[in-house]
């Protein structure tokens, strides 16, 4: 897994008109993350023409929600591991085409959290907090929540919201968005205070508002769960499994606080569903490898989850022993048994040696055992059957740095990076190895790509500037000034 070190607090100084802006975007792109609770049927909003376009368009939607997504990547700890995000944009995707969303311009977060939570943003922004992997038993629990996700996003609930606040007083809409997008995103006992504070003073038909939201996102993700095939008796199953994590702790789940719920709200599932035709539900492997790098990623006593793993295998067969002994050999690479790790792994590669997630576990088994020369060779092997694949190619430029090969992985990294023009992770890393391969102008200009992405335009435009002055290639130099224009000009656009 690539971790990247996320800029915690920007320096904002291009004015206070800047500043401001920001924050109230920010405040306004977290209500949606929040505004949710229950009941009502569903009206369908027209694009164009409604009361709710008046209020704020889908352009203006989809603006806000890039704000939102380069505040959130700039301010909260994310998961870079590639396979994960692969999965769950592909995952995405495939509910999406089968969704009542009209814009499929989407973008994704994986925030590096045990807590089971996730949320949706205006203009497409779906975000997942790791733990969600772990609490959903089946790859249905899990679509469930990113289902109801979408149908927040597509039934323009952000929109509705932001009318229904014209009511009431701006101090208090204010106070309430900032303490649910710390909910929401980040968690924790302050947020939670917060929120009870606000709910407490805030009116009640705005309560009631936020239930009628939710219930609506039930109905709605349900279908696009059935129309996706998956069961959609896994959206109740899902509600379940978190109605016990309240009853057993005292800390209420993070969703749950964005997203009351109760046994009214089940059983309200639970009928929508009664309606469809049933559904054989099949378990995906590809879930079920994904859980298992989030749990041993997350595993304090590694031996103690490798026990665990061993002796549950007795009793698992078809994917969820192959997934299972995946899990195995992740745990023995966590612990520097490389041997035994590839024995786990070797009889998984001779039934499916295409799997990415398996070929990628190989690579990183033989990297870490200082065996460069094979991970090369695996990992240029499968780029040959899959071009362009995000894990391999991140997998395969982080090995070229370890062989020293700085120029080669720079290289690779910026032909890449013209399929990935926002990625923090990939400019992140892109730096890096410019830096190792002592390219100074390069190192500024994938920096400033990197602030451009997490929104901190004023180190961004710093970057460039810098990387002009080291600059002599006047081809180059135009493409740098078209940067800096570029800046400049989306902050005289959105934040004057």
């Amino acid at each position: 897994m690539f971790l990247l070190s996320m800029i915690k607090i920007p320096d904002y100084s291009l004015s206070s008109r800047l500043m401001r802006h920001t924050a109230l975007t920010v405040v306004c792109a977290a209500c949606l993350l929040v505004v949710s609770p229950q009941p009502v049927a569903q009206v369908k909003l027209p694009v164009l023409g409604d009361s709710v376009s008046g209020t704020i368009s889908t352009q203006q939607e989809y603006e806000f929600g890039r704000e939102f997504l380069r505040q959130i990547r700039r301010e909260t700890p994310m998961m870079n591991d590639p396979l994960i995000m692969e999965y769950i944009t592909s995952l995405t995707y495939k509910l999406a085409v089968n969704s009542e969303l009209s814009d499929h311009r989407l973008d994704f977060v994986l925030i590096d959290s045990e807590i089971l939570n996730a949320f949706a943003a205006p203009g497409g922004i779906v975000g997942v907090n790791a733990g969600l992997f772990m609490h959903a038993e089946n790859e249905g629990q899990f679509a469930s929540v990113i289902s109801h996700e979408l149908a927040h996003i597509s039934q323009r609930h952000y929109a509705r919201s932001l009318q229904q606040a014209q009511r009431n007083t701006l101090p208090s809409l204010a106070r309430l968005l900032a303490s649910l997008i710390i909910a929401s995103t980040v968690g924790g006992d302050a947020g939670q205070a917060a929120l009870v504070t606000n709910q407490a003073i805030g009116q009640e038909n705005q309560l009631r508002y936020s239930r009628s939201n939710e219930q609506e996102a039930d109905r709605v993700g349900i279908r696009t769960l059935y129309n996706s095939g998956f069961d959609p008796n896994d959206m109740a199953g899902m509600f379940e499994q978190m109605m016990r994590m309240k009853s057993i702790s005292r800390r209420l789940p993070e969703f749950l606080s964005t997203h009351p719920l109760d046994e009214n709200r089940i059983a309200d599932s639970k009928n929508r569903t009664n309606a469809l035709p049933a559904v054989e539900h099949i378990q995906n492997i590809e879930f079920l490898l994904m859980k298992y790098r989030v749990e041993i990623y997350y595993a304090n006593n590694t031996d103690a989850a490798l026990s665990e793993i061993e002796r549950n295998l007795p009793q698992l067969n078809g994917v969820e022993e192959d997934a299972a002994r995946y899990g195995m050999a992740l745990g023995l690479l966590k612990n520097g048994q490389f041997v035994q790790a590839s024995e786990s792994l070797d009889e998984l590669l001779r039934k499916d040696p295409n799997r990415i997630s398996y070929v990628m576990l190989q690579a990183d088994i033989a990297r870490e055992a200082e065996r460069y020369s094979r991970a090369i060779e695996i990992l240029e092997d499968n780029l040959d059957i899959n071009p362009n694949n995000h894990p391999l190619s991140m997998a395969y430029a982080m090995t070229l740095v370890e062989t020293g090969r700085f120029n080669d992985a720079a290289e690779f990294l910026e032909t890449h990076a013209l399929n990935r023009p926002n990625d923090p992770e990939l400019w992140f890393q892109l730096a890096e190895i410019q830096g190792q391969a002592g390219n100074i102008a390069k190192v500024h200009q994938s920096r400033g790509e990197y602030y451009i992405t997490v929104g901190d335009f004023t180190r961004a435009r710093n970057q460039f500037s810098l990387a002009m002055e080291q600059e002599n290639d006047r081809l180059v130099r135009a493409k740098i000034q078209q940067r800096l224009d570029y800046i400049r000009d989306l902050v005289n656009r959105y934040y004057r």
